[in-house]
């Protein structure tokens, strides 16, 4: 989850990395640092505790002139957030920095086995282990960086993104990994290494995406690819094409903002060009009609959001292919042994496309034999790559940690995919197939109309914002969407938030209810509605303050809410779409009222590349 950022080329490393380093930290911000070679041959090593604007503020008194660097900022593992625990950790006679991204699980022998060596650690990381490793290979004779880091990674157990940088080897960069990401470029400035491209966004577009084993080398002038064992590869180059204007907040006060802003473009972007005619057209997938058509049962697999999304998704397959769908938590899909054939669908979501434990979920269901398409926001990403097939939800790079545009990508190809299904398998005729996607599409429309007046959002926020826990329900699309607005709330404010099924209420939830408790409500005209408002109506009775989400139109609900957020009338199917937007303006508007950073919120980190 940490950030890695590298660079060695023809101009002062320092602004370069802090640069990529204020990009990366939305992958971790509990600190951040450097290690820079100087042009007289030292090794620099600056770190902070906090975010990177902590670090920038103490390097600024430095200004060093160094032109090859490393740096980090990072979500903690292994060892609380501190000072002596932020990287680039160091070889015990200071000549080697490292930074990682991943976990080492086998750091406690390896680190019992160095100590018993002569090595001394300044940290409690499992990161350090790798900087004496590397010292270790120098002294059994490597010739290089290169062959002594992939001595180093020979001996781990775990994943990892590692860049490395010695004083024997000024202007040399050695990278590698194992199931965390690693991406390198060069521009006309250097040559760059980051654990995302946004990092380098600004200096090429054109990027190759380390494999696992790999070992790269960077030098100003240019980089060389090695296998494992040594030997000179040519990997493939990867093109970026999204805007460096997403990697900027343009004008907005918080990513935040700016992202469920840009869900309309991502709804339009995501369905362009797939109806043809009238059928549905995701030839990325690789799988005939005919292949689609034997497919007998579906699992989801995510987690956090992106379960959410999964459980959208799941009621539209089961509605409209009439075939069998569950979706499980990756973390706990991996743990047990599900029922898997040849004729199993397996669908992996995943905004950053390295989540561990959906990696590690795709790897049991392709062993157990089932075709696996990965739905994600990232090319080339671990998910993509291991995938059968893969639906890009065409967000753009997402910047806040908590998804906003995102969900909303994902939430879309996944309807794309129901649709898909329902036409391989003849439930769902051409004449529907075209009726349902025009408006699917018509819901970008109906998005800009909710975010041009969020009046009433905020009225309902300023309500709860004083509230120490917060109830969210509904039924049918209504129950899944009321998880991730309770998500949203949590995330992002820290108000403790839980969400139910409406039904369940009387089942235990409504003990939590007294006098002013928030309870919001998906409250959307569909075949469920007057039942949701039976639920309201003993809710109301208990002294909660209703919160309801509702169609426009409406105003029978009025009766039974104390704040109404109206959105627009849409078939049943797609509410997840236009009921998600108002839920994420609520949640990012208490928490604004609570005081709270929504773009980085505490203990969070955007992707989780550990288990």
């Amino acid at each position: 989850m940490c950030g890695i950022v590298g660079f060695t080329g023809s101009i002062a490393a320092q602004p370069v990395l802090i640069e990529g380093l204020r990009r990366l930290e939305y992958r971790g911000y509990d600190s951040a640092g450097v290690a820079i070679l100087q042009p007289e041959g030292a090794l620099e090593v600056v770190c902070r505790k906090g975010k990177v604007s902590e670090l920038e503020h103490t390097l600024s008194h430095f200004n060093f002139k160094g032109t090859c660097g490393i740096g980090h900022t990072r979500w903690a593992t292994h060892g609380r957030p501190s000072e002596a625990n932020a990287h680039p950790h160091v070889s015990c006679d200071g000549d080697i920095a490292v930074v990682h991204n991943g976990i080492i699980e086998n750091f406690a022998e390896l680190r019992e086995e160095l100590k018993a060596a002569g090595h001394t650690f300044r940290s409690d990381t499992d990161t350090e282990v790798i900087a004496h490793l590397l010292e270790e290979a120098f002294k059994a004779g490597c010739p290089d960086l290169t062959a002594a880091l992939s001595m180093a990674a020979g001996r781990l157990v775990g994943a990892y993104g590692i860049a490395v940088v010695c004083d024997r080897e000024p202007g040399t960069i050695a990278v590698t990994r194992k199931d965390s990401p690693i991406v390198v470029g060069v521009g006309a400035q250097g040559s760059y290494v980051a654990s995302d491209i946004i990092a380098m966004i600004d200096a090429t577009r054109d990027v190759v995406v380390l494999s696992d084993g790999q070992v790269a080398r960077l030098r100003p002038d240019g980089v060389d690819f090695f296998d494992a064992a040594g030997n000179p590869v040519n990997p493939p180059i990867t093109h970026i094409d999204w805007d460096v204007d997403t990697a900027e907040k343009g004008g907005y006060p918080d990513f935040m903002l700016k992202e469920i802003h840009e869900q309309p473009r991502v709804i339009r972007d995501t369905l362009a060009g797939r109806l043809d005619g009238g059928s549905i057209s995701i030839d990325e997938l690789d799988m005939t009609s005919e292949e689609l058509h034997l497919v007998d049962r579906v699992y989801i697999i995510a987690c956090g959001t992106s379960y959410h999304a999964g459980l959208i998704a799941k009621n539209l397959i089961e509605a409209w292919a009439r075939i069998p769908c569950e979706v499980e938590v990756a973390s706990e899909f991996r743990y047990r042994d599900p029922i898997i054939t040849p004729t199993t669908l397996v669908v992996a979501v995943s905004q950053s496309g390295e989540t561990a434990d959906t990696l590690a979920a795709i790897r049991d269901a392709r062993v157990k034999g089932a075709k696996v398409f990965g739905i994600t926001n990232v090319v080339g990403s671990p998910v993509a790559r291991e995938s059968d097939g893969v639906i890009y939800t065409k967000a753009n790079k997402e910047i806040a940690v908590a998804s906003t545009k995102s969900f909303l990508g994902q939430v879309v190809s996944l309807t794309l995919l129901a649709l898909l299904l329902g036409q391989s398998h003849g439930t769902l005729t051409t004449r529907q197939i075209k009726l349902l996607f025009s408006e699917l599409a018509d819901t970008a429309e109906q998005v800009e109309r909710i975010l041009a007046d969020d009046s009433a959002i905020q009225e309902a926020a300023r309500a709860c914002a004083d509230a120490t826990s917060a109830l969210f329900i509904g039924r049918g699309m209504g129950s899944a969407i009321s998880y991730e607005g309770a998500l949203k709330l949590k995330e992002i404010s820290y108000l403790h938030a839980e969400a139910y099924p409406a039904g369940e209420m009387k089942h235990g939830p409504i003990a939590l209810i007294d006098e002013g408790f928030p309870v919001i409500a998906i409250a959307t005209r569909g075949p469920v509605y007057d039942k949701v408002v039976s639920n309201l109506q003993e809710s109301r009775a208990r002294g909660a303050m209703v919160v309801a989400v509702a169609t426009e139109g409406d105003e029978e609900i009025k009766r039974h809410a104390d704040h109404v957020i109206y959105i627009p009338k849409v078939r049943d199917a797609f509410s997840p779409i236009t009921a998600s937007v108002p839920l994420q303006m609520f949640a990012r508007c208490i928490a604004l009222e609570r005081g709270c950073d929504v773009d980085q919120p505490r203990n969070l980190a955007k992707s989780v590349t550990v288990e």
